[in-house]
């Protein structure tokens, strides 16, 4: 007598993206599971999703860190990272009923300390802590493989971009506002094409990186310009912004990166400085305004510049597009050139834009997992597709 045929059981198949950006509000978690579409995309089911922020000794560490800081300083502050990462991806799991034995992977961007384009890239926050503390494979450092093989280290999100949020029908740009900018020029999605083919992304310049800066300023209790609303009392120093964006950065054609290497503490100086000289008696919330009018010129600049022609739609996403008067500028900005592409918020088409890059590194674990590239030559300039990410496994 012949046993029945019994079904193979599945393995585990989560994987789980924490992504700790240029803003350093704090760690973004969310647990998705992933699956080829057979249209030359990928489907991705999103299980959870959940922030953690930091507190003001945590977000001091981190910022003081990208400036100064000794071997210990440096030691400790990634462990405490790998901590803070891993307390993250526990309340994640918590919070979305997904069992520890579900998780196939962690995959952690951790928090860039320091990034030199063309030489080396550096992210804190150890897998090892990650790993012992989950008791799952954490896959971390994805942006050194690229460096190495002569690409930038970023953006890396453009794989995420093609794969998951490609139109079927139609050029799409997605716009991603965290503490610098970025953009992703997508191709509409069609069966058996290299999903790197076509592609354009590049680092525009600030997102909210410039604006935190300016409003901790001249609010040291706010973490950032809640709602817009300094920006809203203020009206921008047009003279300020013209100077500013005469920086070499934003005329240099892609692929390019960037970081609060440039557009960090001493950068808002400069804005608040300018923005003084160029009216008399310019006040806080002008100076909040004037941060807020560089990131959406810089923004519609670096379309006018450097994206296709084909190009009829704009998804905002990130915390910046929380912002509602940042957002508003982008959008104003952005119509100003003839065949203007919509703006809209990445929410209105798949879910919450604030998980979208927490969802790419996921996706990038996913990648790792199967062995294939994570990287788009194209948008990073290395000499070729690359697996990215080291393993450490639980």
């Amino acid at each position: 007598m012949t046993a029945p045929a019994t079904r193979p059981t599945p393995g585990p198949d989560v994987y789980v993206g924490l992504m700790s950006g240029t803003s350093t509000d704090g760690i973004s978690a969310a647990a998705a599971r992933f699956a080829d579409a057979g249209d030359g995309t990928v489907r991705v089911t999103l299980l959870g999703f959940a922030q953690r922020a930091y507190d003001a000794a945590q977000r001091a560490r981190l910022l003081d860190a990208m400036q100064q800081g000794s071997a210990r300083d440096y030691c400790r502050l990634s462990a405490d990272l790998g901590d803070w990462l891993a307390d993250a991806a526990a309340a994640l799991l918590a919070e979305s009923g997904v069992a520890r034995a579900d998780v196939r992977a962690v995959a952690s961007h951790g928090q860039t300390l320091w990034h030199e384009p063309g030489h080396s890239t550096w992210q804190a926050g150890e897998s090892a802590v990650i790993a012992e503390r989950l008791g799952v494979d954490v896959i971390s450092d994805f942006r050194v493989r690229d460096v190495a093989a002569g690409g930038q280290g970023a953006p890396l999100v453009p794989i995420a971009d093609t794969l998951l949020f490609a139109a079927p029908d139609r050029w799409r740009a997605l716009q991603n506002l965290g503490g610098i900018g970025n953009v992703t020029v997508v191709p509409p999605a069609a069966p058996g094409r290299d999903p790197s083919a076509g592609v354009r992304a590049f680092d525009t310049g600030p997102g909210v990186a410039v604006i935190d800066l300016v409003a901790r300023r001249v609010r040291p209790s706010l973490p950032f310009d809640v709602d817009g609303r300094l920006a809203a009392a203020g009206t921008p120093v047009d003279a300020a912004v013209d100077a500013l964006l005469a920086d070499d950065y934003f005329a240099a054609p892609p692929p390019k990166s960037t970081g609060r290497e440039l557009f960090g503490a001493a950068y808002a100086e400069r804005l608040v400085e300018a923005a003084r000289a160029g009216r008399a008696g310019a006040t806080d919330e002008d100076l909040v305004a004037t941060a807020v009018a560089l990131t959406a010129r810089s923004v519609a600049d670096a379309y006018a510049r450097f994206l296709p022609e084909p190009v009829r739609e704009v998804l905002l996403s990130g915390g910046g597009a929380r912002n509602p008067v940042l957002a508003a500028a982008i959008a104003r900005e952005v119509a100003r050139r003839d065949g203007a592409p919509r703006v809209r918020a990445f929410d209105e088409v798949f879910f919450d834009g604030e998980a979208k890059e927490a969802v790419a590194f996921a996706l990038l674990g996913w990648l790792h997992v199967e062995r294939r590239p994570g990287n788009v030559p194209g948008a990073t300039g290395a000499r070729g597709p690359r697996v990215l990410g080291k393993l450490t496994p639980a």
